[in-house]
């Protein structure tokens, strides 16, 4: 894999995951020479994470790099795009990257057309926007993608990827929106599922449900890992109707806001038992009646 050439790296902006990728690509051995931050918080991680470093407005910063880090929310990034274009900051043989999952290169059309080389790099984590986010590189792959038929740039990508520490993972182009909604899918709605738990628990008066909590999910979420439907255990897979419906009434009277989501996860559960054989046929419509699942296929 070829190794990038030490470039000097304009990082627009140093949010969360700005900062914490501009301080990789600084330890790789590369040189942040200029970012962009304007809220307190984003000040704040320059200064700890990029220490020296200039803050200076997106165009300044672009003019000035080799390589540009576009870490932007998904729908500022096409305007911030279409912007530095037509504002003559980008030029031929630079690099720009950005990190958003649900786009791939199409969105850097304005950067290309000015000759540079597009890339996108995301990284499959959640970041915190401190020094311990760099650790935690080393064991993340990022979703690379380049343009389909330019091998060079998708070797480049990747070793910028292998700098930081982390492990590339092709993407291509067409795939990206299915490989995002994959990972919001996995990561925030998980994220909303053990909140809930945690507030259930709560409200049966356990004072620290994540100390419950979390052996349990790490252990479910290992399983699910690495037995997918198999590592299913619980009243629905093993078919005990009865249960299920006790668990509806509960949120009914405790937890109104929480029975959709209940109803639709079960349901789902239900499906993937009984397709991967842990729900017994025998006892699968009695779980499907409970959950009133009139739309069963």
């Amino acid at each position: 894999m070829n190794r990038p050439a030490r470039l000097a790296v304009g990082v627009v902006s140093t949010g969360r995951v700005g900062a914490v990728l501009g301080a990789a690509l600084a330890r790789a051995g590369h040189a942040v020479i200029a970012a962009s931050g304007v809220s307190r918080d984003s000040v704040r991680r320059a200064e700890e994470l990029l220490p020296g470093v200039p803050l200076l407005p997106p165009d300044d910063v672009v003019r000035a790099a080799d390589l540009v880090l576009l870490a932007l929310p998904d729908d500022a990034l096409p305007g911030m795009v279409r912007g530095l274009a037509v504002a003559g900051a980008l030029r031929p043989g630079q690099i720009v990257v950005h990190t958003c999952g649900a786009h791939g290169v199409d969105v850097l059309a304005p950067a290309q057309e000015q000759g540079a080389l597009p890339l996108a790099l995301h990284p499959v984590m959640t970041f915190t926007g401190r020094a311990e986010d760099l650790e935690r590189l080393t064991t993340c792959c990022f979703g690379v993608t380049a343009g389909d038929s330019d091998e060079a740039a998708w070797s480049v990508g990747e070793a910028l990827v292998v700098e930081m520490g982390a492990e590339p993972v092709r993407v291509p182009d067409a795939a990206r929106p299915l490989y995002h909604t994959a990972l919001a899918h996995g990561a925030n709605h998980l994220v909303t599922l053990v909140a809930e738990a945690a507030d259930l628990l709560r409200g049966a008066g356990v004072d620290n449900p994540e100390r419950m909590l979390g052996p349990l999910l790490s252990a479910a979420l290992d399983n699910a890992l690495r037995h997918g439907d198999r590592a299913l255990t619980g009243p629905v897979a093993r078919g005990d109707a009865g249960t299920v419906r006790a668990h509806l009434r509960v949120l009914t009277e405790n937890a109104p806001d929480m029975l959709p989501a209940y109803r639709a996860l079960a349901a789902r559960t239900a499906e993937r038992a009984e397709e991967s054989g842990l729900l017994r046929p025998d006892l699968a419509p009695d779980v499907f009646a409970a959950l009133e699942r009139e739309d069963r296929r």
